[in-house]
């Protein structure tokens, strides 16, 4: 039979290199996929930026002074969750999708948050807490992201999709998708995924006793340096995990890698929210809707962030990985 590639020896095309036609295509819900890697790298540039901060300013004098910070460095970084969720959309602007992405890099988090806190708020109104946010304050709060993040993102997308080179994948992407192969119980993407977690979750399961005490009992915590330590092991053993998994899937024959890269690195959240699930029934004393509404409002925030944080760094990581290997290939 002939037919337009190179022969090729079959003894050689085995696993991974079986669907160097297919690895490249775009993912399943591709403009939410884009906003989440996003949002994922504007909030790591915000923790790097907000400790360094704390290092070497005075921010934990004031026990808001942290989150307050916090809050104006993601705004001001909203240009870069723009330009990566726009440049990972690759010019495939087919349509108006790239607002979608851009609305959704510029409203996702955000949106989820404002939702958060207002209801969390309503809750503290209810109740007649000193914890309830004034209303001025939830005003400057909504400013700041409509006349500061959203058009940084807006400009981050332009350029992004402007000036962002476009989309050369080192392998030609075959017209018909190939058909996957029956995989191993054990190479199923539901097994995969939440194993992907747990070597992460264990990188820093040690210091998530002293934030969680440090927030949740109100003593203060200094060691900004150590927390910057631990957040960039995390970043690297997520970035190593997620190559090992796409590896295993892609030798598999199962070209689907970006959407189980992504959570195979993001369902670490999940771990810390069992964890926060223990920590609540055996380290602390709340009760009652109030106090048990703050604890997993904020935390479920948090664990949010964490799965956009880390499922970017392993889809980052597993993309270059992918690239290079079938870089090679083509090479050779």
């Amino acid at each position: 039979m002939g037919d337009d590639e190179d022969p090729v020896d079959p003894a050689e095309e085995t696993g991974w290199k079986q669907v160097q036609g297919d690895v490249f295509r775009f993912p399943p819900y591709y403009p939410f996929f884009c906003a989440m890697v996003g949002t994922g790298i504007q909030l790591i540039l915000m923790v790097y930026l907000t400790t360094a901060l704390s290092i070497a300013g005075t921010l934990y004098i004031g026990r808001g002074s942290v989150s307050t910070a916090a809050l104006l460095v993601y705004a001001m970084s909203s240009f870069v969750g723009g330009y990566v969720s726009a440049s990972h959309y690759v010019k495939q602007s087919k349509g108006s999708a790239w607002i979608k992405t851009m609305v959704l890099t510029a409203g996702g988090f955000s949106g989820l948050c404002v939702l958060v806190v207002l209801l969390l708020n309503m809750v503290a109104v209810g109740y007649n807490s000193l914890a309830a946010i004034p209303f001025g304050t939830m005003v400057v709060v909504v400013l700041i992201w409509v006349f500061v993040s959203c058009p940084l993102v807006l400009a981050g997308t332009l350029v992004g999709r402007n000036f962002s080179k476009p989309f050369a994948p080192p392998c030609r992407v075959s017209q018909i998708p190939r058909q996957i192969p029956e995989k191993k119980w054990y190479l199923q993407s539901w097994v995969l995924i939440p194993l992907g977690g747990l070597l992460p979750f264990g990188s820093i399961f040690i210091e998530m006793y002293f934030i969680f005490t440090s927030f949740w009992n109100y003593k203060f915590y200094y060691v900004y340096g150590f927390v910057l330590l631990v957040f960039s092991i995390l970043l690297m053993v997520t970035v190593c995990v997620s190559i090992v998994i796409t590896y295993f899937i892609l030798n598999a024959e199962d070209y689907r890698w970006p959407w189980t890269a992504f959570l195979s690195g993001a369902s670490i959240a999940c771990y810390v929210l069992l964890y926060a699930i223990y920590y609540f029934v055996a380290k602390t004393k709340m009760h009652g809707l109030l106090q048990t509404a703050f604890y997993f409002g904020q935390t479920g925030m948090a664990c949010a962030g964490l799965a956009a944080v880390c499922g970017a760094a392993g889809y980052l990581g597993a993309r270059s990985f992918v690239f290079r290997i079938y870089g090679n290939v083509k090479s050779d």
